[in-house]
């Protein structure tokens, strides 16, 4: 890549097993603490708000809630329903 300022990532995590998985998102988060701007879309909000600054939850094709990654990840709506409970 010729120095790009967005990476946009569809489900990196689908179908692959969770040694794999744990390496890309590591990646992912050194790309983004580079300077790299990330775009990612994961159905696996737990590891997704992990390596993210901020988030936005989708319902409906609608945004629901949004903010830092970190207040998403201890917000109680989102832990519930995204994040298996407390």
């Amino acid at each position: 890549m010729s120095q790009p300022r967005l990476l946009m990532l569809d489900e990196p995590s689908l179908g692959l097993a969770p040694l794999i998985v744990q390496e890309i998102l590591t990646e992912i988060g050194q790309l983004r603490h580079s300077g790299l701007s990330v775009l990612l879309v994961e159905q696996n909000a737990r590891a997704a708000l992990k390596v993210s600054s901020e988030g936005h939850v989708l319902e409906g094709g609608c945004i629901t809630l949004s903010g830092p990654a970190q207040e998403l990840s201890e917000d109680e709506r989102v832990r519930h329903a995204y994040l298996g409970g407390a």
